[in-house]
C-alpha cells in the first residue's frame, strides 16, 4: 500500500464526513470510491475510530496551517479576522458541506474518545488563533479575548450550520455581514 492510497482514503473520508459526519464513514463506500478493497482500507485504518481520528486530526492540522499562513500573508490582524469566515464558507461552496469537526461535534455522544479528542483540538486551535488575533488587533479587552474568540468561533460555525440547513450560502453571508455591522467582527 502506498502513501498515495492512504492520502486518497483520508481525502475521501474527509468529504464523506463533511457531508454525513462520523456516522457517514463507511469502509465499503470509501474503498469503492478510492478503488481498493475494504480489507485494504483496514490495512491503513484498522477501525472506524482510527479512521475518524486520523481524518479529524488531519482536518485540524490543515486548519492550523491555513490560519498561520493567513497570519503570515496578512500582517494586519484585523484583516485576518475579516478573512476568517471564508474558511468556513468554502465548505458550503463545496456541495453544501460543513466543517468536518463541527459536524462531528454534533455527534459527540456517539464518538470514540480518540475522535472526540481530535474534534476538541479543532475548536481549541481556532479559539487560540482567534484570541491571539483579537489581541493583536486590539479589538477586545485582553481579559475578554478568549470569551470573544469562543463567541466568534461559535457564531461562524452556527452561521455555517444555518446556511447548510437552508442550502443557501447567502444565509451565511448575511449573518457574517450582520456580525460586521454590529462590530462583533471587524468590518
Amino acid at each position: 500500500m502506498s502513501m498515495d492510497t492512504k492520502e486518497a482514503i483520508l481525502s475521501a473520508a474527509r468529504t464523506a464526513a463533511q457531508a454525513h459526519g462520523y456516522g457517514g464513514l463507511n469502509f465499503r463506500d470509501l474503498a469503492a470510491e478510492v478503488g481498493i478493497k475494504a480489507a485494504s482500507l483496514h490495512y491503513h485504518f484498522p477501525s472506524k475510530a482510527d479512521l475518524g481520528a486520523a481524518v479529524a486530526k488531519r482536518y485540524w492540522q490543515d486548519a492550523a496551517a491555513e490560519l498561520e499562513a493567513m497570519r503570515s500573508e496578512l500582517p494586519d490582524a484585523a484583516d485576518c479576522l475579516r478573512r476568517y469566515p471564508t474558511i468556513f464558507r468554502r465548505s458550503l461552496e463545496n456541495g453544501n458541506r460543513i466543517c468536518l469537526c463541527s459536524f462531528m461535534a454534533a455527534e459527540h455522544d456517539d464518538l470514540p474518545e480518540a475522535v472526540k479528542k481530535e474534534v476538541e483540538n479543532f475548536a481549541d486551535i481556532n479559539v487560540s488563533w482567534l484570541s491571539k488575533t483579537l489581541a493583536a488587533a486590539g479589538l477586545t479587552d485582553l481579559a475578554k479575548t478568549e470569551k470573544h474568540a469562543r463567541a466568534i468561533f461559535a457564531a461562524i460555525s452556527g452561521a455555517q450550520l444555518l446556511a447548510r440547513s437552508r442550502a443557501d450560502i447567502a444565509v451565511f453571508d448575511e449573518l457574517v455581514s450582520s456580525y460586521r455591522e454590529t462590530g462583533f467582527l471587524p468590518g
